[in-house]
């Protein structure tokens, strides 16, 4: 390297307009999914804050179109539902229900805003009151193949509400070819998977059990959802959601597997997302509150690393915020 290479990346450093000039990645405002929390209740103003999320909450429909409505207005581009209903069964009929809350809530919000791309978390721990993402055996054991139809149910239903795009998070074998040939005997051949391809049994999920309700009552979800240490299983996963039509690949959690999303990125030629889950979002606002850190820093750079690792989409409960940042 000669002298005057050594010292070309401090001369395209000596500004922030000039270190924006030269910038290799950024975070714009539709590279975010914003995960929205919505609750089956007689309370039309309903908004609980979760106590293990700061600034996020549990919202009646009516609040969620207020919350929504003023995102929107920052330039939000897409959000993603979960579900909470008033009532759950071993079933999770309420996840398929044509009335149900995530499929009213699609309405109501593709009604208010059409331009809003709202996609719909598509899995059962919301709505069954065992809170596993399948139906269960007498014995408490998962059943992959029997579970496969009412997912492909329950994406239908969220599709004929008005989703944009399901996104199948139960991590069930073969439910992304379910979905697919659900989807296109009922003639929605052009709306999008975005598969939980690469879904971590995580410790980093642990807020969002709070939020969604959804914590097992017997044991946990290390059978059908995968082992933190395994990279190249990924692959495979992705591999097989590719082939049974998947169109958008997700990895989740984000930062503790920066590697995995870069592996998915030099793999596969499709979109790759990224779920920035609630352990991780907790965790900034925490230290951020006890004014260990900046917060909005930590934030912003957090969301670039899931850029520069090669993701075009990140799910982030901290969208309002970065919306309000990037709208100085």
């Amino acid at each position: 390297m000669s002298f005057l290479d050594f010292h070309r990346g401090r001369r395209l450093r000596t500004s922030a307009s000039m270190r924006e000039l030269v910038r290799e990645n950024e975070v714009r405002p539709q590279d975010l999914m914003m995960p929205y929390f919505v609750v089956e209740t007689d309370d039309k103003d309903f908004r609980k804050p979760i106590g293990s999320m700061p600034g996020q909450h549990q919202l009646s429909m009516k609040q969620l179109k207020k919350r929504v409505g003023e995102a929107v207005a920052m330039g939000m581009k897409s959000c993603i539902l979960f579900g909470i209903p008033a009532e759950k069964d071993p079933e999770g009929s309420q996840a398929y229900a044509d009335e149900g809350i995530v499929q009213e809530s699609i309405r109501m919000l593709k009604d208010a805003y059409p331009d809003l791309i709202v996609a719909a978390d598509t899995c059962l721990c919301e709505f069954t009151s065992h809170g596993h993402c399948g139906l269960l055996s007498p014995s408490g054991e998962v059943l992959n193949d029997p579970t496969l139809d009412l997912l492909a149910q329950t994406a239908l239903s969220q599709v004929r509400a008005g989703a944009d795009i399901v996104a199948p998070s139960d991590m069930m074998d073969g439910r992304v070819a379910a979905i697919r040939d659900t989807l296109d005997e009922a003639g929605f051949v052009n709306t999008p998977i975005m598969s939980y391809a690469v879904k971590y049994a995580s410790a980093f999920y642990g807020p969002f059990r709070e939020a969604a309700e959804n914590s097992p009552t017997s044991g946990d979800r290390k059978s059908y959802q995968m082992d933190p240490a395994n990279r190249r299983e990924a692959l495979r996963e992705a591999e097989a959601d590719i082939a049974e039509g998947a169109d958008i690949l997700m990895v989740k959690p984000g930062l503790p597997y920066l590697d995995v999303i870069r592996s998915l990125r030099e793999n596969f030629d499709a979109p790759v997302a990224a779920y920035q889950v609630s352990g991780e979002y907790s965790m900034i606002k925490a230290a951020a509150q006890n004014g260990w850190m900046d917060g909005d820093a930590v934030m912003m750079e957090s969301l670039i690393s899931f850029k520069r690792a090669g993701a075009e989409l990140i799910l982030t409960y901290f969208t309002e915020d970065a919306l309000r940042l990037l709208n100085g």
